[in-house]
């Protein structure tokens, strides 16, 4: 290796470790999840479908209250955050008849007081057909977007819950925002479908954790990935779009927040060594270049009030990562031949 790409290489990675925390960043979103369950644990089932409503609604009052002095963008409820715990199915129907848009309303009120959106996951029915689905509140309390789960477990289609065929993306005043709930994250057909959309923000509320398939979703769709995980078993999460977590709960805390920045890119180190240097050279403080190490992709962060990730990356050439992936596979069917 020549001298010149030698001392590329030991100046970017400790340009790397530089993390600039206090400069202005003209798309930085606050959001927080919030876990555990408590509403399927603490309730009494033995009591009218009314008395479970209510306490449930004094349940979430505690657990906003919690995240709320710091001011939230977005905060994420669990999968069937309203629905108590020790039910029969048939159980379950009956206090839904009763709960009716309770809860939902409820919700609503407090999305609009504190001006922020609020998504939770909610068994509910539309004309006649009953849904597990991800409702996202905005900053009035108006719905902003419903997704519908798309593979409920077998369980689930047969005690009457509709699968749907939609993946909807839901523009909010900050970014666009995608959904997934519980078993929909075992599909790869399901994230191939956003893979393509790129949203900014996964949202999932869910009963089941996902493991290491919440860094591949995220990684995958380029995407910030928020896990509400409706039991105290593992921990809700916030990762980047490196599939890395930056915020999460623990076993004394079930929520977590994090203040993150959706004005980023994901490159590829190929051929952009010496423009990341660059970069970092001319912006300093008002760029972050994150390194999980060892995937070859790093992420570009503009902490720059007027110039964006964008901006920048057109400005020093650097080729995204999927572009870079897009003409390896061209340069490939060229030397092979093919069409």
């Amino acid at each position: 290796m020549k001298k010149k790409s030698i001392y590329c290489v030991y100046l970017l990675f400790i340009m790397l470790s530089f993390q600039h925390k206090d400069a202005y960043a003209s798309n930085r979103v606050t959001v927080a999840t919030i876990g555990g369950g408590g509403a399927l644990v603490n309730v009494g089932v033995n009591q009218e479908p009314q008395k479970m409503t209510n306490q449930i609604i004094e349940f979430w009052k505690g657990e906003f209250g919690k995240v709320m002095p710091y001011h939230p963008d977005l905060i994420l409820l669990t999968e069937a955050c309203d629905r108590p715990g020790g039910l029969t199915p048939e159980e379950q129907f009956k206090y839904y008849k009763v709960r009716k848009n309770q809860v939902f309303d409820y919700f609503a009120t407090v999305a609009k007081a504190n001006r922020c959106y609020i998504a939770f996951g909610m068994k509910r029915e539309e004309n006649g057909v009953w849904w597990n689905s991800c409702i996202i509140l905005d900053r009035e309390g108006k719905v902003a977007g419903i997704y519908n789960k798309n593979f409920p477990t077998i369980d689930e289609m047969e005690g009457g819950i509709q699968a749907s065929k939609e993946t909807p993306v839901f523009q909010c005043d900050f970014g666009r925002v995608a959904c997934a709930i519980c078993f929909d994250l075992n599909f790869d057909e399901l994230r191939v479908k956003y893979e393509a959309l790129k949203p900014d923000i996964i949202l999932f509320p869910s009963m089941y954790h996902g493991a290491l398939e919440q860094s591949k979703w995220a990684y995958s769709c380029r995407s910030f990935f928020l896990c509400s995980f409706g039991v105290l078993t593992a921990p809700s999460e916030i990762r980047n779009p490196l599939g890395e977590v930056v915020a999460t709960s623990t076993n004394y805390f079930n929520y977590a927040v994090a203040t993150i920045n959706l004005d980023r890119k994901l490159v590829h180190l190929d051929n952009n060594w010496e423009k990341l240097v660059a970069l970092k050279k001319k912006y300093g403080k008002d760029v972050v270049v994150t390194d999980p190490g060892r995937l070859g992709v790093v992420m570009i962060t503009s902490e720059n009030e007027k110039v964006s990730a964008d901006d920048m990356i057109k400005e020093f050439n650097i080729e995204l990562v999927d572009d870079y992936f897009n003409r390896s596979r061209d340069h490939r069917l060229q030397q092979l031949n093919l069409p």
